[in-house]
């Protein structure tokens, strides 16, 4: 009699039910192009307005084998939390459990509780609070996403930015940049009230129209339940935050509200142009802009109403009225994804033009916040505190992530300024650091210790030879290009997309030189890298066989593909699964 694991999925099959192949041995490729043709045909039924298609198309979706197989590797190989598990305790399977679980994936009507896990908001004391579905659940609600993002891709307005694939929090920016750029205008910075722990299931279900089958399987999940510790508890409403398809359901719950805000307000008013408000969202966060502010204040009103369909409401400690260029209630400007949006006076030869070429005396400029520097620092102090008897080369090969990722999330606007000061403010920690260590040298001794010059460039942090620390100030500002209109990774526009690839403000300086020359692809399975993918350095020959550090010696593949070239070359040492960092940036120069 076969044995059965915790994930439902049969363990160890009879001889007689032995597969004759292998997990590592499976079509992958004809797998992930099945399975695109697929989404694509759903993309296209849904832009049609066929339901009925649609819903056919989803169906033979959801059994086909490859779509099973995508799934649970996303779940077990490719998802960076695959480390966490559920209330059955399974953190990882075998590959023969992968093929088991693959052959008995479908979607159930009941699904099982899941795990609550709270993890700290950053610079703040209060916990955000995760739910953790079983390994199974978390691969059929892979599955069911497979089936209901391409026909919403067509669907949801054009300026929804968070949570969608080939969009991100820059496209948002960008998206507010060039509608005030030519104008100075009204702004109302609204965030929604914890808005998954409170969408109603019930408005959510109706929103979705989905078959029968479907409603019933996602009504399960929504109602499973919380385990908080050996305690479980109803979830009458709200979808659980670590779910695969919680994103989603959560951008269908606000889908409609940029539309019903629009369609509040006419064309024209009194025989003359009159704007309708800009609503710009990414996930439950967003910005309505508008040069009148009793507009906005109607806005506010609407939205409300709006919400409270959905179970929602505006929290009113994150939600106040602004303008971009006069001071309103104390200050001028508004905090948007971690950015400051506001327009400075300026004299006529530094002034933005207007799209007839008028003088328009402003000029708007996005930088990083002030709190999202306070946040930054706050966690450079806490690596430097955490190394206090470490060498300096372990606390440069721990700064030197943040300190990258960070300049390349805010290099897209005008963040040289802002640069200058964190590498200021950097140094004095180590400054502090570096003379604690050694309380009885003078500050000259400690200083030649640490710090060195390096290639005619002074104060460089770290050994004389190998890493040292990055500069913010090095890293370049180049512009972000929105993405286009509706444009979405499901329409087989493939030319847009791979002109797209490489060009992420947060993607290494290696990854994107990689990128471009393997022209968007894996150098192992051949498929292109799509916007969920996080392609990962290896090394073509390993470092145990003779390999170096070097582009000539770097490739670029899928996380299940670097499992697979790891295991075939030997080389066993546990592989990071974060996107290296570039050593453009690390080697000082």
């Amino acid at each position: 009699m076969s044995t059965t694991d915790t994930t439902g999925a049969v363990a160890s099959p009879p001889p007689s039910l032995t597969p004759v192949y292998e997990w590592k041995d499976l079509p992958w490729k004809q797998f992930q192009r099945r399975t695109f043709k697929l989404q694509t045909r759903i993309y296209r039924a849904s832009g049609r307005g066929d339901t009925k298609t649609v819903h056919r198309l989803q169906r033979l979706l959801m059994k086909s084998w490859a779509a099973r197989c995508l799934a649970v590797r996303k779940v077990t190989q490719d998802n960076r939390g695959k480390k966490t598990a559920g209330v059955d305790g399974v953190k990882a399977l075998y590959p023969h459990q992968r093929l088991a679980l693959a052959r008995t994936l479908a979607p159930a009507a009941t699904g099982r509780p899941v795990r609550r896990v709270w993890i700290p908001k950053p610079g703040k004391t209060e916990k955000r609070p995760l739910g953790i579905p079983t390994m199974r659940d978390r691969a059929a609600q892979t599955l069911v996403r497979f089936a209901l993002e391409p026909e919403w891709e067509t669907r949801f307005e054009p300026h929804s930015y968070g949570f969608r694939p080939g969009r991100s929090c820059h496209d948002a920016i960008e998206a507010v940049f060039e509608a005030i750029k030519s104008k100075a205008k009204y702004a109302l910075d609204a965030d929604i009230a914890a808005c998954f722990d409170r969408i109603n299931h019930q408005a959510l279900l109706d929103k979705l129209r989905t078959f029968p089958a479907l409603r019933r399987v996602i009504r399960g999940w929504l109602k499973a339940g919380v385990m908080d510790g050996a305690d479980l508890f109803p979830t009458d409403e709200g979808t659980p935050q670590g779910g695969a398809i919680s994103p989603l359901l959560a951008n269908v719950a606000l889908h409609g509200l940029e539309t019903h805000i629009r369609a509040a307000f006419p064309e024209c008013f009194q025989g003359q142009r009159y704007w309708k408000p800009l609503v710009v969202r990414y996930a439950d966060d967003f910005v309505v802009l508008h040069p009148d502010k009793t507009v906005i204040e109607e806005v506010r009103q609407i939205a409300n109403t709006w919400l409270a369909g959905m179970g929602l409401e505006l929290k009113p400690s994150k939600t106040r009225v602004a303008h971009t260029l006069l001071k309103h209630e104390g200050r001028a400007g508004f905090d948007f994804l971690g950015f400051t949006v506001r327009q400075f006076p300026v004299g006529r030869h530094r002034s933005a033009r207007g799209t007839r070429g008028a003088i328009l005396g402003f000029k708007t400029l996005i930088k990083p916040s002030a709190d999202a520097q306070k946040q930054h620092l706050s966690a450079i102090a806490d690596v430097v505190r955490r190394h206090r008897q470490s060498l300096h080369e372990a606390l440069v090969e721990h700064l030197n992530p943040k300190v990258v990722g960070w300049a390349k999330y805010y290099s897209t606007k005008v963040a040289k300024d802002v640069y200058s000061r964190m590498d200021h403010l950097v140094y004095l920690k180590l400054k502090r650091w570096a003379e604690r260590r050694h309380p009885n040298k003078s500050k000259r001794w400690v200083a030649d210790r640490y710090w060195h010059t390096r290639r005619g460039r002074m104060w460089n942090f770290g050994p004389r030879k190998g890493l040292v620390l990055a500069w913010y100030a090095d890293t370049p500002i180049r512009r972000h290009v929105k993405v286009r209109g509706t444009k979405s990774p499901f329409d087989g526009d493939w030319a847009y997309w791979a002109s797209r690839t490489g060009a992420h403000p947060e993607l290494p300086t290696r990854v994107a030189r990689l990128l471009k020359r393997q022209q968007g692809r894996c150098a192992r399975c051949g498929l292109c890298f799509t916007s969920e993918d996080l392609p990962e350095v290896d090394h073509i020959t390993p470092k145990h066989l003779g390999g170096i550090d070097a582009y000539f010696n770097w490739q670029l593949l899928h996380g299940h593909c670097h499992d697979q070239k790891t295991a075939a070359d030997g080389s066993y040492r546990q592989r990071s699964t974060e996107v290296p960092v570039s050593r453009a940036k690390i080697l000082r120069s």
